[in-house]
């Protein structure tokens, strides 16, 4: 089984798209992704991007998305542990980092601070693009 670390906007993409892990894949994130991506849907209908109903959609289709969300004690102190190894004054930007670390084969992420900053790790994480990852998902 691969596992795949997906950040907000990777889930909002899937989202968008339909699509879910298929068999023999599965999702994990951060404890706080459901947060984020219900942040990024109200930013898409404040702007005109979306409807509010159309926003609402997706935010209803989210808890259908077969996602293992993780904030656990050892989560928690893996990102703390990443944001003082690269410098960060805060750590929440580190938790997908660490999910990653920790239960995942692959973070995927379009985040070029995410991209650099899992390059800088030791060992370094492996990243897959959401358009890489689109491409395993789609039959």
């Amino acid at each position: 089984m691969t596992r795949f670390a997906v950040d907000a906007p990777t889930a909002l993409l899937l989202l968008e798209e339909g699509l879910s892990a298929p068999e023999g894949h599965q999702l994990v994130g951060t404890a706080a992704l459901r947060s984020d991506v219900s942040r990024l849907l109200f930013g898409r209908s404040l702007s005109g991007r979306l409807t509010p109903g159309q926003a609402r959609e997706q935010l209803d289709a989210l808890a259908s998305l077969k996602l293992r969300l993780l904030g656990d004690r050892v989560s928690r102190a893996a990102s703390w542990s990443i944001a003082e190894t690269l410098g960060w004054h805060d750590p929440t930007d580190a938790e997908i980092l660490a999910v990653a670390r920790l239960q995942a084969d692959a973070l995927v992420t379009a985040s070029a601070r995410l991209i650099q900053a899992a390059g800088e790790l030791e060992p370094p994480l492996p990243v897959t693009t959401p358009e890489e990852f689109l491409a395993v998902l789609r039959p």
